[in-house]
């Protein structure tokens, strides 16, 4: 079990700086402008996605009376968002891919300080096992350096550099999605014995309630048409484990239970995602570019924009007219 520990400590450590490094050269400043024209969107997204979401895991979890190591391990997801894996979502339900994946970012951003305090806070109020608190400083710390530092190298490689960014990019999420993929399988054969308990437990119902009523809320909170709305909404459930499994290696010491809960949770977070965005796209016409979410930020903004962009545009035109 140690060597297993250790092993997940080096591969978290490795997932998140290769997700958010990927993550900042598939970005630019003008895409990221672009979809930060329409304030009203995306107060609206970090408002749900930092206040709400948090109190739909913590309520979900107080409501079902969960185990105290399934209680953590909700709350903790339910307070670091930004998943990566949310604007492969937006590629999939075919919505407004770029402002999906900048609003990603920014909540992968801002989730960096916010994680820690705001899991501290829902823990502590919640009182589990006698007075449980995570190190805030250490983890805001942490989480911070290891997200923050490699986007701003991602984002200024791909200003300055744009045709090494671009040769970068796909190694990096490689490593991003090979990670995650051994970070699973890590927690699953350390903790396999808690998670095959899950099943007769409340624990994979509070994970359903869970990403339903954050789906719900995160779309019935934004602005824009509908297909913005619901690109929106599909980051409400979806959680970024790099965070989640950091704390749980400097606060919980790796705790298998822990583990295999939140193991359990992102799981069924990954197969509702993908069967709520797969009904999301019939009906929607095909993307006009193959290319992946991240990627697509890198085209120029005169050549690509998403739908918030191109409205504000139209507005403006309209205005200009004698």
């Amino acid at each position: 079990m140690e060597v297993i520990s250790a092993l997940l400590n080096i591969v978290v450590v490795v997932l998140i700086v290769s997700t958010m490094f990927g993550a900042g050269l598939g970005t630019t400043v003008g895409a990221l402008r672009a979809t930060f024209r329409n304030v009203k969107l995306v107060f609206l997204v970090v408002a749900a996605n930092l206040v709400l979401v948090p109190l739909i895991g913590w309520g979900t979890a107080a409501a079902l009376s969960l185990a105290t190591p399934a209680y953590i391990g909700l709350v903790l997801l339910a307070c670091s968002p930004g998943a990566p894996f949310a604007a492969k979502l937006a590629m999939i339900q075919r919505g407004d891919v770029v402002t999906g994946a900048s609003l990603q970012v920014l909540l992968a951003a801002i989730g960096s300080l916010t994680f820690a305090p705001t899991a501290n806070a829902i823990i502590t109020a919640a009182k589990l096992g006698g007075g449980i608190s995570l190190p805030v400083g250490q983890l805001v710390l942490t989480v911070a350096v290891l997200q923050l530092l490699p986007f701003a190298v991602g984002l200024a490689l791909g200003k300055w550099a744009a045709e090494t960014a671009a040769r970068w990019r796909g190694p990096a999420l490689q490593i991003s999605n090979l990670t995650l993929v051994a970070v699973l399988a890590l927690s699953l054969l350390g903790s396999w014995q808690q998670i095959v308990a899950l099943i007769a437990s409340l624990t994979l119902l509070a994970a359903l309630i869970f990403n339903a009523v954050a789906f719900g809320v995160g779309t019935l909170v934004a602005s824009g048409s509908r297909v913005t709305r619901t690109t929106a909404g599909l980051l409400a459930p979806a959680r970024n484990a790099g965070p989640v499994f950091a704390a749980v290696g400097i606060a919980f010491n790796n705790d298998p239970q822990i583990l295999g809960a939140i193991t359990g949770i992102l799981l069924v977070g990954l197969g509702v995602g993908l069967v709520v965005a797969g009904n999301l796209a019939r009906g929607r016409p095909a993307p006009e570019t193959g290319a992946e979410p991240q990627a697509e930020a890198q085209v120029p903004a005169g050549q690509l924009r998403s739908p918030v962009a191109r409205d504000s545009d139209r507005s403006a035109e309209i205005e200009s007219k004698p």
